[in-house]
């Protein structure tokens, strides 16, 4: 018999033992998958993008939170609290929307209608559709109008929200903002839930069913996001790949201000670039810049299929650097680290550097490292094996026959703990997706995260994925009760 063979009839034992468990329709098609036999991506198109704009402290993140169904943007009774997190995934009814919350905004009291409209413009770029709110206890302002004009000029759909109307004494409120021209305001209370369900069903008929912003582009040459902070090099490394001044180049952060494509040739390899060095800021307004300048990163990974985060190794790895690392990981594109300036990189700065990459980056212990200068253009062509390294993981996939023969050996030697008197087992494992690589595992119990990571751990070291992030989801199943 064969090891193909010893692998199939395995495999079907492990099939016909499920049969003994309380399996759920959507169970089915994972387990009639068979990798070994044809082509599967698993490439889901990107969700459409709804940006959520208005005034500081008009109930933009309390509106999130209730759409998400949970308080996860940070809601504070004073303007310019949202930092960080810029997008979230949602659902209603069945269809997935990603939310651009607009938060963040610490605007110069001197020039607020301007600064209003300027960082109102970059989230609604960068969406499908537009939630405007308002507060309907203060009425239209300037700022409000003056955002107007410039929603009105984008094309994108929009939909007026007349916010804080919390029952229904107060709808005459809303009638004040007709005046700004954009059709019937949606009276809602983000606070309370009111009105929501009514605007969520009117934003489904404005968006497409795919993100227009995040196009299908599976032809052609594959597609590299640089990103990093503010001025570590990544528009001097486009400059140097394409052999042209493409991009802007100044010692002053954030002079990008739109993504830029570029196709080029780099070891004979081409590649399309999109460079994603933020945004242009004036000194006089740097406020919400970080902000906006994720929001535009997280915009191009929606688009990319590698992440190239580049470091300043002239400097020490900072927060925000780790911060930039995670908006890849969360992206689940394949990852390369490349560290800019190292021909300028001394004895000292380098042993301190590698204490920094093993203690800041130990998580991503997995990502090709590639040290060059983006200036000089010195070992650039480094990038180029590290970048199809990174791409044959992300694309790689593992046939089910082969993935449950690895499952058993792990299982058998190095068993889940016994929690409460239990020991889980998995029963069957099947790839659900490629691009990133993503595992459903079938158990009798919940699997801990610890183990989850072991297994990704010996998945590595068996089959590789250099690169390329692992995702496994658990799907615990009962036996059947004997009639």
């Amino acid at each position: 018999m064969t090891d193909e063979n010893i692998e199939k009839a395995r495999l079907e034992l492990l099939r016909a033992e499920l049969e003994d468990f309380e399996l759920e329709e959507e169970d089915q098609p994972l387990l009639d998958l068979d990798l070994s036999e044809e082509e599967f991506s698993g490439y889901l198109p990107a969700p459409p993008v709804l940006a959520i704009v208005g005034r500081p402290n008009v109930g933009k993140s309390a509106l999130v939170n209730r759409i998400l169904g949970r308080r996860e943007a940070v809601v504070e009774d004073k303007p310019g609290i949202t930092r960080d997190r810029v997008s979230y995934k949602a659902e209603w009814n069945g269809r997935d929307i990603t939310l651009v919350d607009t938060g963040g905004w610490e605007i110069d009291a001197k020039g607020l209608d301007l600064s209003v409209a300027e960082q109102a413009e970059v989230a609604v770029d960068l969406s499908d559709a537009v939630l405007f709110i308002v507060d309907a206890m203060v009425g239209p302002t300037s700022s409000d109008e003056r955002v107007v004009s410039m929603l009105r000029a984008s094309g994108k759909p929009v939909l007026l929200v007349a916010n804080k109307i919390d029952d229904a004494h107060l709808e005459p409120e809303a009638a004040s903002l007709w005046s700004l021209g954009l059709g019937e305001p949606y009276p809602v209370s983000a606070l309370h839930g009111r009105g929501v369900a009514d605007l969520l069903d009117a934003v489904l008929k404005v968006l497409p069913e795919k993100s227009a912003i995040a196009e299908d582009e599976f032809a052609g040459p594959r597609r590299i996001a640089l990103i990093g902070r503010p001025n570590v090099g990544k528009s001097s490394l486009l400059n140097k790949a394409t052999g042209t001044n493409r991009a802007v180049v100044s010692d002053l952060a954030g002079t990008t201000r739109d993504p830029i494509d570029e196709q080029v040739e780099i070891a004979g390899k081409i590649w399309r670039f999109i460079d994603t060095a933020g945004i242009r800021r004036r000194q006089h307004r740097q406020q919400g810049a970080d902000f906006y300048a994720a929001l535009r990163t997280a915009a191009a990974l929606e688009r990319a299929e590698v992440a190239v985060v580049l470091f300043d190794v002239s400097e020490s790895i900072s927060e925000a650097d780790v911060r930039i690392v995670q908006l890849a990981l969360d992206s689940g594109r394949a990852i390369v680290l490349a560290f800019n300036k190292w021909d300028v990189l001394d004895d000292e700065r380098r042993i301190y550097l590698e204490k920094e990459i093993d203690s800041d980056l130990a998580h991503v212990d997995w990502a090709p490292r590639v040290n060059l200068s983006a200036l000089t253009g010195r070992h650039l062509e480094k990038l180029v094996p590290a970048l199809e390294v990174a791409l044959e993981s992300w694309d790689k996939r593992i046939p089910t026959g082969k993935l449950n023969a690895f499952l058993s050996e792990l299982q058998a030697s190095n068993p889940h703990p016994i929690r409460g008197g239990k020991q889980p087992r998995i029963l069957f494992g099947t790839q659900a997706a490629s691009r990133p690589p993503k595992f459903v595992l079938f158990a009798t119990g919940f699997i801990e995260a610890g183990y989850r990571r072991f297994i990704i751990r010996k998945l590595r070291e068996t089959y590789g994925f250099e690169g390329s992030p692992i995702e496994i989801g658990v799907r615990v199943r009962e036996k059947r009760k004997r009639k």
